[in-house]
């Protein structure tokens, strides 16, 4: 019987991924990456805070593929891999709905400040309904813009959609496919910031779009709008936001992603009420983390096997 392939994996890993992998590879220690490279490699599974970068690939003459458990991909050097001839794989489409619904969660729950009013019902002030006491802002009929909108974009559209929304966007090219007949209205960032009462961002981590929106963006946005980031950390310039949110250049944010991921305890922003932050559960939910593992797997064992991935970048 041929030994089970070798596979760099989390040192802590979900009870999905343990049942899937069961007899089928060696784990190896995350660690593994950075120590010598007589090491018999032949897989690396791999999470959006684990960098995979050239050297790691390089080293490893046996290594065939990299599984990544989730869409985005910035934390694996793929153009290395490419060279390298290793596929990388990554789990799209699956999270795309439930992605949607936390941006929708972040949205709502920001501009209608509720975490200020489970705090406020949770606590001894609170004795007697007033009418006129922690009004957030309407998200029906407001006008969103969405920037990047790929796959969890258009999910995050169809849901505004039904909140009756002017939904605008801005990505590198105009939309070309538009399967549910939205109205959707394709504009420059700057005409984006300046008109949308809730402003999303879902855009991939790129050298471009690291810092996108920071000092400028913010001033060019109304005074009530609300910032919702369900991309990545970086692409919200963490200074730029806590300053804005301090100095009322914005309404409110919602944040499902940080830089850095997660902030120190004594960051500023985590002390401001008028933002709500999630510690990265965009696609957390118990069903599309169980499809996530199913693919992640399935696309280590196919690059294992020297067979197409499912999906590949």
């Amino acid at each position: 019987m041929s030994p089970l392939p070798r596979v760099i994996t989390d040192d802590v890993l979900s009870d999905n991924l343990i049942e899937l992998l069961a007899g089928k590879i060696e784990r190896l220690p995350w660690a593994t990456l950075d120590g010598e490279s007589d090491t018999a490699v032949d897989g690396v599974l791999t999470f959006g805070h684990m960098l995979v970068t050239a050297e790691h690939m390089a080293k490893f003459p046996n290594l065939k593929v990299v599984s990544n458990y989730g869409v985005g991909v910035d934390h694996i050097d793929v153009a290395a891999a490419h060279e390298l001839n290793i596929p990388v794989g990554n789990t799209p489409h699956v999270l795309n709905g439930t992605t949607a619904d936390q941006a929708m969660t972040l949205l709502l729950a920001a501009g209608r400040r509720l975490r200020e009013g489970d705090i406020y019902a949770r606590s001894p002030e609170f004795t007697y309904f007033d009418p006129a006491y922690m009004l957030g802002t309407e998200v029906h009929h407001q006008t969103v813009g969405i920037i990047g909108l790929g796959g969890i974009g258009y999910q995050i559209a169809r849901r505004c959609a039904a909140f009756d929304m002017k939904i605008l966007y801005h990505k590198r090219t105009e939309l070309k496919d538009n399967p549910s007949n939205l109205e959707l209205t394709y504009v420059s960032l700057d005409e984006l910031l300046e008109q949308s009462d809730y402003v999303v961002t879902i855009c991939p981590l790129t050298e471009e779009t690291t810092g996108l929106i920071s000092t400028k963006e913010f001033a060019k946005m109304k005074n009530s709008a609300v910032l919702v980031n369900v991309a990545r950390g970086p692409v919200v310039d963490t200074a730029a936001l806590t300053t804005a949110l301090q100095e009322g250049q914005i309404y409110a944010a919602g944040l499902d992603v940080t830089d850095p991921e997660p902030l120190p305890r004594d960051h500023p922003l985590l002390a401001l009420n008028n933002v709500t932050i999630a510690p990265h559960l965009g696609s957390a939910t118990i069903q599309t983390r169980r499809k996530m593992a199913e693919i992640s797997v399935d696309n280590l064992l196919l690059g294992l096997r020297g067979e197409s991935l499912l999906h590949s970048v």
